[in-house]
């Protein structure tokens, strides 16, 4: 499951890059922020007083923090995503992933690096923008082969396409949140997701198409970068 810890520690990651540090290991973030949640909640009389940007499970809150420390990792497909945050809304600013299962700390910190420098739609991310960042993290899970394009649900999964097109195989992924995000119905999603994977064709032909589709659901946690220097402040009065 997708954590506010890995969001956090993807955000060291990049800062310490960027001011060529060393990040905190991903067993200090989580601890850290563990005992961040503990203080606050002692302030304000056993109740949390988080209620936003917390862990989403396709859509759905969950309360709490399940710390990992001790306790096995399993290797799992993910996703970063750096986002800037405008008063008009947010603006993708990097994300990059793998279908592959990864090591969670050493996928986490391939990709926050990955997705924030190497994202050919974009200019490698600079320290002017750290404080206008969000960071998302997407764990991903349950592929299987959808059973026709239409096979899925908006919100619930994610696809991933393959199909030819002029002799070249093509394909593309959206995350399960993207459809929901942009207002999309299944069918603008799938035809989107031609346009991403290379697809010139007319739109009213995609169907001519013969697409694979798998579909997969996923977790999802985000942090905004005040959330992120509250953990740095909280670790630099306990030194």
């Amino acid at each position: 499951m997708a954590e506010i810890s890995h969001c956090l520690y993807c955000f060291d990651v990049l800062a310490s890059s960027l001011s060529k540090k060393t990040p905190l290991s991903l067993s200090e973030i989580e601890t850290a922020y563990h005992d961040l949640r503990l203080q606050k909640s002692s302030l304000t009389n056993g109740v949390t007083n988080r209620t936003t940007n917390g862990i989403t499970t396709n859509g759905t809150s969950v309360n709490g923090h399940s710390a990992t420390n001790g306790t096995s990792k399993p290797e799992r497909p993910l996703f970063v995503t750096w986002n800037l945050v405008k008063p008009e809304g947010k603006q993708l600013r990097g994300c990059i992933g793998t279908f592959s299962d990864q090591e969670l700390e050493e996928g986490l910190r391939t990709y926050a690096l990955t997705a924030a420098f190497d994202d050919t739609r974009f200019n490698p991310i600079d320290r002017k923008e750290l404080a206008s960042l969000e960071c998302a993290v997407s764990i991903l899970t349950d592929f299987e082969p959808a059973a026709d394009a239409f096979d899925w649900g908006l919100g619930t999964h994610g696809l991933r396409i393959s199909f030819t097109y002029h002799g070249r195989r093509l394909g593309a992924t959206y995350l399960p949140d993207v459809p929901v995000e942009q207002g999309w119905t299944q069918e603008k999603t799938l035809i989107s997701l031609m346009r991403k994977a290379g697809w010139g064709g007319k739109s009213a032909s995609w169907r001519d198409v013969n697409i694979q589709v798998t579909r997969y659901k996923g977790t999802k946690a985000n942090v905004s970068w005040d959330e992120y220097k509250e953990l740095k402040e909280f670790l630099e009065k306990k030194a």
